[in-house]
Parts: structure tokens; C-alpha cells; sequence
């Protein structure tokens, strides 16, 4: 129950601790929750049969969860927060751009994700739902400020009960709404392609702060570890509450669309309707700590390029209490049309998402292979430059490239309208921006193979 004393700082080998199967439940439990089921339903929304909702659905978990757990292995090897090692890439600066637009995402998902934790409360005790959103959103700000150690434990715990609640509420709808019955309908490609790209944006979101909770593993734990656990735990959750939501949404969309948690607290039935409520508000915190912990570990990150000090508890907590309150007030402002903007939010996220995750995987497994200065990443003047305009430039170019391959309410590119409305900006954005920025890191690459680059320690 200690206040953690570092933030973006690296971790020493002395302070090093914990198991690297923590990371299954702490991917588990922040996808086991009402936000994902809300997301599942997207594809049925937008026109799919169930059997092609399902199937958007794990093909875009399966391959979006590679890209999020190959940033997991990243924690253990470096010993600091995801988004700081952008400055290797982007410059000690230029990270800045990436992280602006990371701090964004935090607050739009907190927002989301909080909307409905107020209705669970509301449903679960009859708080007005404005005043439920702000005590779920304190309990987020005190678990955030306690930080590492109480989320992983907190995550461990709750991952248990989802576990029994959700099996439970799943052989219910089975038993109510045999599956195979819904199956049948018209296929779309192109919807089906968009609802794949849905999935697919729900674990590359996850991308810019997997590595906050793996960096204070010991530093020889595996690569292949990492990715399977933070994989595993994942996509396991993410799947399994998506397709509730699709499965909620073919069968009973004008209740589920009403009110999704009081839909799924009347399905699960009986005594245990009650149960589903608490259950649902314990999954919202879930996330949410994770959303405003990345908040403060961003946040943190540009402030010290602007100005380097060393954040204690005073500003650990004032950075903290700041995103919950910004959060917390756009989520009493939006929750009116609350399906409709979410899809939006999603998928704008997703284009700016992309080629960033791809630089930074790059760089790490192919360009550098792991071995970075982290003295330079932590304070400037060191070995990277201010700005990397061969990163920064394969970021603007990508984004403007991905743009004809939109398809969203708000837009929809020509060469996606081309093609009946498929939206494969991600695949366009991942491709590109991998392969572009090589070429322009070919210096960089050349210093590696002849040997004139030495890392220094970063274990």
C-alpha cells in the first residue's frame, strides 16, 4: 500500500520485482468489462451477421493483440514507461507530437469508459448518474496515485470474479438465445473489413502504455514471455466479452441499446442480477486506473522535455487529480449518442495510433535490437537529437496516406468508397510506416551493423 515513488524514471536492477504471469491479469481484467461488450456490438451495428461479427471480431484481436504484446517486452529491457522511449525515435522533442496525441486518447477512453461506470452505479444504487461518474472516477485517482504495485494486485483479484461472473452471464445467453439461430443474413466485405478494423484498433490502442506495467520485472525476463502473457491475457478477454456484445446486439438491440448494463444484469437473472452491477463498476476501475495512469506517466513525460525535475508526490498526485477531473468532465458532457461516437472515436484513433506503434517496433526489434543510451532518453543533450525528422516525417506522411483509406461517419476516403466502404488504413499505415521509416533510418542501421553504435546499460 505504498505511494510508488518513481514515474519515468528508469527502474535499477535493486527495485526490479515481480512475475511475469501478473501480466495476463492486467490484460485480462481491463477487457473483462462493459466498454468491451459495448465495442462487439459495433459490428452488428454497422450490419454484419452475427457469424461475421464473431469472426471480425477474433481475426481483429488476433492480429491487432501482436503489435500491444510485442510492446510488453520492451518493460523489462529498458526499465521505464512506454511512451518515453519514443524520444529515441522522434527525438527528445519530437516525442512530444505522439505523446500530445496519446494524452488525448487517455482522456477520450477514461470519458468513455466512465459514462458507463456511472450507469452501472446508477443501476446498482440509485446514485444520479453524474454524481456516480465522479465516485467512480475518485476511485480511479486513488488507485492511480498509489500507482504500480496496487494495480497489478488490484487487477489479479478482480480478474478472478470476472472470470466466475462472465462464465456465468455467457451459459445464460446461450441458454437464452441459442447462437446458431442468429447466424444467418447477408455478408458484406467491406462491413466486414471495417468491423475488423474495430478490433483491431481496440488492441493497437493499447499499444502506448503496455510496457508502464512491465518495466519493473527483473531485466532477463524473456521476450517471448512478455509477449505471451500480455497476448494471452489479451485477446482472451477482449474476444470473449466482444462477442457478448455482438451475440446482446443481433438478439436484443433495442434493450441493449437502451441500457447495455441493465441489459446484462437482467440476462444474468435472479440473485445474482444484483452482483452484475458491482461487477461491471469493478471492471469500468478496472481500465480506467490504467487510462489515467498513462495520463500521468504522458503527461509527465512532456513536461519534463519542457522542464526537467524529478516529480514527486505532490505533483504525481496534482498530474493525476488533473486528467481525472478533465476526464471526468468530458464524460458528464458526452454521454448523450454514446454508441455512435464511440465507433468515431475509435477509428480516428487508430490512424494517428498506427504509425507510431509501427516506428517504435521498428526501431526496437529491427533498427537497434534493444539497445538504446537510456541516459539520453531521460535527459537531453545526449545521443538523440532534438527532433528526428526522419521519424517525424514518416509519421506525417503515413497519417496523410492512410486518409484516402478512411471509412467513417465523419469521412469516408475515395479509394475506401472505391472499394464498397472497406476501411484497410491500418493495414495501409502499418506496412508503410514500417517500411519507410528503415529507409530513412538507413544511417542508423549502418552505424548498427558496423558495430559504431554501443549501448550502454540498460538492464
Amino acid at each position: 500500500m505504498k505511494v510508488e515513488a518513481r514515474s519515468i524514471d528508469f527502474i535499477p536492477p535493486t527495485e526490479r520485482h515481480g512475475k511475469v504471469q501478473n501480466l495476463f491479469f492486467i490484460w485480462f481484467s481491463a477487457n473483462m468489462q462493459i466498454t468491451t461488450i459495448v465495442t462487439g456490438a459495433l459490428g452488428v451495428v454497422l450490419g454484419l451477421n452475427l457469424s461475421g461479427a464473431l469472426l471480425a471480431i477474433a481475426i481483429g484481436n488476433i492480429v491487432g493483440a501482436v503489435f500491444m504484446a510485442y510492446h510488453s517486452a520492451q518493460g523489462p529491457k529498458l526499465g521505464i514507461p512506454q511512451m518515453i522511449q519514443s524520444r529515441a525515435q522522434f527525438g527528445f522533442y519530437g516525442a512530444i507530437l505522439p505523446l500530445l496525441l496519446v494524452i488525448i486518447m487517455y482522456l477520450g477512453y477514461f470519458a468513455t469508459s466512465a459514462v458507463l461506470g456511472g450507469l452501472a452505479l446508477f443501476g446498482w444504487l440509485g446514485i444520479p448518474i453524474d454524481i456516480a461518474i465522479v465516485i467512480v472516477s475518485v476511485v480511479n485517482i486513488v488507485l492511480a496515485t498509489f500507482g504500480y504495485d496496487l494495480i497489478h494486485q488490484y487487477e489479479r483479484w478482480v480478474g478472478y470474479l470476472f472470470i466466475i461472473v462472465f462464465a456465468i452471464l455467457t451459459i445464460r445467453l446461450l441458454e437464452l438465445y441459442p447462437p446458431h439461430q442468429y447466424f444467418g443474413g447477408h455478408f458484406v466485405w467491406s462491413t466486414f473489413l471495417l468491423a475488423v478494423s474495430i478490433s483491431a484498433t481496440w488492441q493497437i490502442t493499447y499499444a502506448p502504455y503496455v510496457a508502464d506495467y512491465s518495466r519493473y520485472l527483473p531485466s532477463d525476463t524473456s521476450i517471448n514471455q512478455c509477449f505471451t502473457y500480455t497476448y494471452l491475457g489479451s485477446v482472451i478477454g477482449t474476444m470473449w466479452m466482444m462477442a457478448i456484445g455482438a451475440v446482446a446486439m443481433k438478439v436484443a438491440s433495442q434493450a441493449f441499446n437502451a441500457n447495455s448494463v441493465t441489459f446484462i444484469a437482467e440476462k444474468l437473472g435472479g440473485p445474482l442480477a444484483n452482483l452484475v452491477f458491482p461487477i461491471i463498476v469493478l471492471g469500468i476501475i478496472g481500465v480506467n486506473v490504467l487510462n489515467l495512469y498513462g495520463a500521468f506517466m504522458s503527461t509527465t513525460t512532456t513536461i519534463h522535455a519542457l522542464k526537467p525535475w524529478r516529480f514527486g508526490f505532490t505533483s504525481r498526485a496534482g498530474i493525476i487529480l488533473a486528467a481525472g477531473v478533465v476526464g471526468t468532465v468530458l464524460a458528464i458532457w458526452g454521454q448523450g449518442n454514446f454508441l455512435n461516437n464511440y465507433s468515431n472515436f475509435l477509428l480516428m484513433l487508430l490512424y494517428v495510433l498506427i504509425p507510431w506503434t509501427a516506428i517504435n517496433l521498428t526501431d526496437f526489434y529491427i533498427i537497434r535490437q534493444a539497445h538504446y543510451d537510456i541516459p539520453s532518453i531521460l535527459s537531453p543533450g545526449g545521443r538523440y537529437p532534438g527532433f528526428n525528422f526522419r521519424a517525424l516525417t514518416t509519421f506525417v506522411v503515413t497519417v496523410l496516406i492512410e486518409v484516402p483509406f478512411i471509412n467513417t461517419t465523419l469521412y469516408e476516403g475515395p479509394i475506401a468508397k472505391a472499394i464498397g466502404g472497406a476501411d484497410i488504413s491500418w493495414l495501409v499505415g502499418l506496412i508503410l510506416a514500417s517500411v519507410l521509416y528503415y529507409v530513412l533510418m538507413r544511417p542508423e542501421r549502418l552505424n548498427q551493423s558496423h558495430g559504431l553504435t554501443q549501448s550502454t546499460q540498460d538492464r
